[in-house]
């Protein structure tokens, strides 16, 4: 299992939202830069960032942040947050983005993100962001009547590289992973699935690889590395 350790842009700063809730965020670092190479020499092989202005506004907001980013780490990085056209997808895999993660435009417009599939196989990720079985968009703040699985099939046959399924309400709460939420999504297509939301420890990534079914790809973890009730070398050796 490949662990995305998680950086949320958000003016700027570095930090962790509540269920997506962009006037509680806690700022854990002032330079996004810093904290990536920090990931980057405690292990981990991916990193996970995401530009929440951008999300919100449907355009990078916080393009010099995910360049530094991008310029100071030799692992693979996905990124996403209001990445919704060709041509913001090409400049960011220019850049040196491994993937880009496509949410919103998911739901909205399906035949962009199969076009996008199509022009970079294996580099453009869904986003299914849900709050209680049922997708979110635009930075989480617009609900929606399509449910996770439902989202996932209409891409299973589209060449995405992955599923990112998040579960808002656990998101930033340290409550435990929605395993049945990630693993209904993952029994329903042959797509990778990366579970996000809600882990707090080990007995996260161990119930995610115990589960039976189609296995759980990868996990993003944010707040528990953040606040330290998960150690980076427990994580790694949990998910080896």
């Amino acid at each position: 299992m490949i662990l995305y350790p998680a950086i949320d842009l958000k003016d700027g700063r570095c930090v962790r939202l509540t269920e997506g809730r962009m006037d509680e965020a806690t700022i854990f670092n002032e330079d996004p830069r810093a904290q990536a190479e920090l990931f980057q020499s405690a292990g981990f092989h991916w990193l996970h960032v995401v530009d929440l202005d951008g999300a919100i506004a449907g355009e990078p907001k916080n393009a010099g942040a995910l360049t530094r980013i991008l310029d100071a780490t030799a692992i693979p990085v996905q990124i996403g947050g209001g990445i919704r056209t060709l041509q913001s997808i090409s400049y960011w895999i220019d850049k040196g983005a491994s993937r880009v993660i496509l949410g919103t435009a998911a739901v909205r417009d399906p035949k962009f993100v199969r076009e996008a599939a199509r022009e970079y196989p294996e580099r453009v990720a869904v986003g299914i962001d849900a709050r209680d079985g049922r997708v979110a968009v635009a930075g989480w703040v617009e609900q929606t009547d399509v449910s996770a699985v439902d989202l996932a099939r209409r891409f299973e046959d589209a060449g995405v590289a992955a599923l990112i399924v998040t579960d808002i309400g656990r998101d930033g709460r340290k409550l435990g992973v929605n395993v049945e939420l990630c693993g209904a999504v993952a029994d329903a297509v042959a797509v990778p699935v990366i579970a996000s939301g809600g882990v707090k420890g080990v007995s996260d990534i161990a119930a995610l690889r115990a589960r039976p079914g189609r296995a759980i790809h990868g996990a993003v973890i944010g707040r528990a590395l953040y606040e330290g009730d998960l150690s980076a070398r427990d994580a790694l050796a949990a998910a080896a």
